[in-house]
């Protein structure tokens, strides 16, 4: 069952190497183009502990990290919009 945000299949983009390999998953908004995307991110480019569990964190709690923007062509600056708790449990999954 795909998780619905916008319209959009947020496994599908989880999923994607867009969203990167490693971290937790987080849907953002790039500060170049607007464009609003599922990313996986290391809690510490967030500015918190590593090993933090991901279901604590707020997105307002969580700072802007650098990721590949596929349409600006460029690492450029996201700001986490939510906290993809419902993709934890799936995610989890695909990695046992």
């Amino acid at each position: 069952m795909s998780v619905d945000r916008d319209d959009r299949d947020l496994e599908a983009e989880l999923a994607s190497a867009d969203a990167g390999r490693v971290g937790i998953p987080v849907d953002a908004v790039c500060v170049g183009c607007g464009r609003t995307r599922v990313k996986r991110v290391d809690p510490a480019a967030m500015d918190h502990d590593s090993q933090v569990d991901p279901t604590t964190l707020e997105a307002t709690d969580c700072a802007s990290f650098k990721h590949i923007c596929h349409s600006c062509q460029a690492a450029t600056w996201w700001n986490p919009v939510a906290v993809l708790t419902g993709l934890l449990e799936s995610d989890r999954g695909d990695q046992e």
